[in-house]
Formats: structure tokens, C-alpha cells, sequence
């Protein structure tokens, strides 16, 4: 090998990402074999940040350039030309250390969209099985989200008990939250720091540059920790891709494998023509719809989420939500959403990583919020988040060049499909009609954004084109399918040995709810197969 590349020693599996996927599957083949396993994650240490580890530090997170990994999009046509960001968390437990907690697993009939062996019914024992790490829970009632309910009725949701039950059709009710107490119980937290087995390495700070290959066969990984030389790691029996939906695909295409035109553009040896690597990137946008109470809002989570189907005219099954209603109250978080997303707004994107252009937008941000009137406010401001839950429209994911260090192409062609956007107007009257209902009338019910004036399907059409943003939801990239795909539905990448991805990027069609729970089962899964893989080559009657 080069002089420049430093030999480590091997290990049995290698695992590229530590978030809230590639920690289970680490923690899990540890655990479960008692082999060398090396878990390499790119951002720092948990411990590093704090406000990873609490329950109600996601709001501070958001606004830490150590824990957010920026990105942005490609101009998007259908949303004004504008670049989005499409960040995501960084550092050990990845974006299930910033996020708002949300644990849902999806509706039952979004997995009957998945190849077999993924169907609700398959899948059930693994959610338990994290759900037992995770200790999900939903927190207590208030009084907001409680005139929220009533108000939903009245418009035809139906109160659920239960979100993970599978039945996501027209029901509302308090999602499950992945904490204890004061602390968060991310991945990170449940699998790792509290029972970490002792043939689990950890290495932060260490950003995988490619997979290394000996013909089709996968046999390791070249890696560098902050500035120091590039390092090799011979993984002896399998790699395992957990970088997320935005870096697994970019990592297959930097090893070789993928789209032939893409790899051949920035001068890769194609080691493996796989087409669709880096194909289907879907995504959940949303919009907010912004109103004013007559009383400060008594809660700091956004804990009250609503499914439904908004578009009667879509060809989805029967009764399938297309949309999720998320009752969001301002004073969770909206100074420090400010502080992440106003200055990609209104700097140009030329202008945005000019040094103290940035910290200057942020110091506004801050200065305005030392206001107490702001403050209060903001306390009694409330919105409706309205999520696309089954978008039609898919994206991709390609390399502007054959380093690491540049961002890959992301396109994920918000509203293409027409009917996407069809799809978020019918929601946005929803949203209106649940506020104006006696439940939230009594409460107060005065609409900013978009505002009373925007009435007619084309002026909503255009705003929504010029606010939407993403969910994080980001998946689909390396798709699993049963004979097509990126990967096979165990996981393993068509025509590699030793190589299989384990997070969101399999995902071939989304489900109507948050990510992170499904993320984590599907690595839950994984690390299963693999052990049941090793003792069936110990024993073949096993």
C-alpha cells in the first residue's frame, strides 16, 4: 500500500456512521459474538456536546455547527430556485442526538410497500426489541395540545392511544419520545455508553473515505481522524455502510460502485456497475402554518402528531394518510431554528460561508430575542407543521468530484410530481380547518402565516414552493429490493461481497411518519442476520 497510509489492526466487522443506526449494529454483533468490532464515526464525542445527551437539549443542538452537518441542496425548481439545507446530525448517535425524540414506527401500510420479510407483521419484534433499550414513552398531557385534539375531532381525526399500533388513518394523538427522565436515550446512549461490550472499539472523529476492495470482495476501510494521515483497517469478515441516506451512497460511489456515467465523470475505476446507488432520494417537505393564542402555549415538545389523508385523488391505498399534522409550540425552539436557518435565507448561497457574515445574522437573532416582549410573545404562538408524508416526487444524489471532503450533488426534487404539491395545498386548508374549529377558536386561533389574505389554490401553491423545507427524512438512495435495487432484503449490496448498508438509505419507499425509529429497527435487523449468518457457518444444521 502507499507510504502514506497507516496499516491499523484488524478487526472482524467494520462499521462506517455512528448514529442511530450504525450504533445498534456495532453494539449488537459486539455483544452478541464477542468479536472485534470497529465502530468509526466522523463527528465527536457525545460528551463533547452535552445537549446530545439531554432530553431538552435538541433546541441547542440545532444551533451547534459541532453536531450539525451542513448541507445544501441543488437549486430546487419547485421551490423558487432556492437551495434548501438538508443538514444532518453529526457526532455519536448522529441525528438521533438532535432530534426532537420522536419515535413512531409507521403505519401498516407502508410496509406492505416493502419487499417480503419487511412487512408489519416481520418487523414487529425488532421495534420491541429497541423500544426495550430505548424506554419510549409519550409525555404528559397539557392543556394546548388537549384543545388541539378537541379541535381535530371536530374535522375527523380520530384520538389514537397508541401511534405505534399501526393504524395511522385519520387519527391524532401523543407520540412516543425516546428519553428517561432528564437525559435523551438515543441510540448512542441505550446501545453503547450505558452497556458497551468490551470487544467494541470506537474511533470519533474519523471520516471513512472509501471501502476498500480486492476484486468484488469488500476487506476494508481507508479512513483519516481529523487531519492525520489516511489510515487502512482490514475488516476479516464484513463492512457495514450506516453513514446515512446523504453518505452511504456517496461513500459507494467513491469506492467504485455505482452509476458508471457518475464514477467515469470524476475519473473512479468502476470496480462494480450498480445503477440505481445514489437513485430514489425521497424526502418529507414541509411547511408550518403560523397562528397566534390569546394565552401562552403550556407545553416545550412538539409531542401531539396527526395522520391523515388529505388527498382523496391520489391512487394511494384506501385509507392511507398521505400527510402528518405536527402541533408545534413556538417557544420549543424557534429562536434556535432561527439561529440554524435565517442565514441561509438571507445571505446569498455565494455569501453564506463568507467568515463573521453568518455570526452577524446569528447576533441579530440573539439581540432580538433579549426582548421580554418578543419573548412573550412568541410563547403564545403555535403551529401546525404540515408534513408530505407519501411523496411521489424522487431525487438524486451524485459527486461533484472523487474527494470526500466535497459535498455530493443532492437533488431532491421537491414537488416534481405535481401531485405532491396538490397533496400539501389540500393539507394546508386542513390545518385551517382544525384551528378554526371551537377547540381552537376558544383558544385563539389568529392566523399569521401564510395569512387570511392567501385564500385561492395558486397563492398557496406559491408560498408553499417558497417556504417549504425538509423534515430530515432523507431515504431511499440504496434501496432494498427483492430483485432489483441497491441492496438484496438482507441488506447486502448487489454483486460485493462482505458489504451491506444499514440505515435509512434502504429504505424503498418512505413511511408516512419520522425515520428514526424505522432506521433503528432496520440495524436492529441487520446485526441479527449477520450473527445468524456467522453461526450457520459454524454449524449448518444450526
Amino acid at each position: 500500500m502507499p507510504s502514506k497510509q497507516e496499516q491499523q489492526p484488524d478487526f472482524d466487522f467494520v462499521v462506517v456512521g455512528g448514529g442511530s443506526s450504525g450504533c445498534i449494529v456495532a453494539a449488537e454483533l459486539a455483544r452478541r459474538t464477542s468479536l472485534r468490532v470497529l465502530l468509526l464515526e466522523c463527528g465527536p464525542r457525545a460528551e463533547a456536546n452535552p445537549e446530545t445527551l439531554a432530553a431538552d437539549g435538541y433546541k441547542d443542538a440545532f444551533a451547534n455547527d459541532e453536531v450539525i452537518w451542513e448541507r445544501f441542496s441543488e437549486p430546487q425548481r419547485q421551490c423558487g430556485g432556492q437551495r434548501l439545507f438538508m443538514g444532518t446530525g453529526t457526532g455519536m448517535g448522529g441525528s438521533g442526538s438532535v432530534n426532537g425524540m420522536v419515535y413512531t414506527r409507521g403505519a401498516r401500510e407502508d410496509f406492505a410497500e416493502w419487499p417480503e420479510g419487511w412487512k408489519w407483521e416481520d418487523v414487529q419484534e425488532d421495534f420491541e426489541a429497541v423500544e426495550a433499550r430505548l424506554l419510549v414513552r409519550s409525555r404528559q398531557e397539557n392543556a394546548f395540545n388537549e384543545a388541539c385534539i378537541v379541535a381535530a375531532e371536530e374535522v375527523g381525526f380520530r384520538r389514537s392511544k397508541n401511534l405505534n399500533d399501526g393504524d395511522m388513518s385519520g387519527v391524532l394523538g401523543y407520540n412516543a419520545m425516546n428519553y428517561q427522565g432528564a437525559s435523551r436515550r438515543s441510540s448512542y446512549v441505550a446501545f453503547i455508553r450505558d452497556d458497551k461490550p468490551e470487544t467494541l472499539t470506537v474511533c470519533s472523529g474519523a471520516r471513512a473515505h472509501k471501502v476498500l476492495l480486492v476484486g468484488k470482495r469488500a476487506v476494508g476501510v481507508e479512513y483519516r481522524v481529523g487531519d492525520g494521515a489516511l489510515q487502512t483497517v482490514r475488516a476479516t469478515r464484513e463492512v457495514v455502510l450506516c453513514a446515512g441516506a446523504l453518505e452511504s451512497p456517496k461513500l459507494l460511489m467513491l469506492s467504485g460502485i455505482g452509476p458508471t456515467h457518475e464514477l467515469q465523470a470524476q475519473g473512479i475505476d468502476v470496480v462494480h456497475a450498480l445503477a440505481e446507488v445514489g437513485q430514489n432520494l425521497h424526502d418529507h417537505p414541509n411547511v408550518t402554518v403560523f397562528f397566534r393564542g390569546k394565552k401562552e402555549v403550556d407545553c416545550n415538545y412538539p409531542q401531539l402528531y396527526g395522520f391523515h389523508r388529505a388527498n382523496s385523488g391520489s391512487n394511494l391505498p384506501k385509507g392511507q394518510s398521505d400527510t402528518c399534522y405536527v402541533f408545534y409550540p413556538a417557544r420549543s425552539s424557534l429562536r434556535e431554528a432561527m439561529l440554524r436557518l435565517v442565514p441561509s435565507i438571507v445571505l446569498p448561497h455565494w455569501l453564506y460561508g463568507v467568515p463573521g457574515l453568518r455570526a452577524l445574522v446569528r447576533a441579530g437573532i440573539r439581540l432580538a430575542f433579549c426582548s421580554a416582549l418578543l419573548r412573550r410573545q412568541v410563547a403564545r404562538i403555535y403551529g401546525i407543521v404540515l408534513i408530505l408524508g407519501k411523496p411521489k416526487s424522487r431525487g438524486s444524489i451524485g459527486l461533484v468530484s472523487a474527494r470526500v471532503e466535497d459535498q455530493a450533488r443532492l437533488d431532491p426534487a421537491y414537488f416534481s410530481d405535481p401531485e405532491d404539491l396538490e397533496t400539501m395545498v389540500l393539507a394546508v386548508e386542513k390545518a385551517r380547518a382544525i384551528a378554526r374549529a371551537e377547540g381552537l377558536r376558544a383558544w385563539g386561533n389568529r392566523e399569521l402565516m401564510p395569512g387570511r389574505r392567501k385564500q385561492r389554490s395558486s397563492d398557496l401553491r406559491r408560498w408553499i414552493e417558497n417556504n417549504a423545507m425538509t423534515t430530515y427524512h432523507f431515504a431511499g438512495t440504496c434501496r432494498m429490493h427483492d430483485s432489483a435495487g441497491v441492496v438484496d432484503p438482507e441488506l447486502r449490496v448487489r454483486g460485493i461481497e462482505r458489504l451491506r448498508v444499514a440505515d435509512a438509505s434502504v429504505i424503498p419507499t418512505t413511511p408516512v411518519s419520522a425515520l428514526n425509529a424505522p432506521s433503528m429497527m432496520i440495524a436492529y435487523r441487520a446485526a441479527r442476520w449477520m450473527v445468524e449468518d456467522l453461526r450457520r457457518a459454524i454449524d449448518p444444521q444450526d
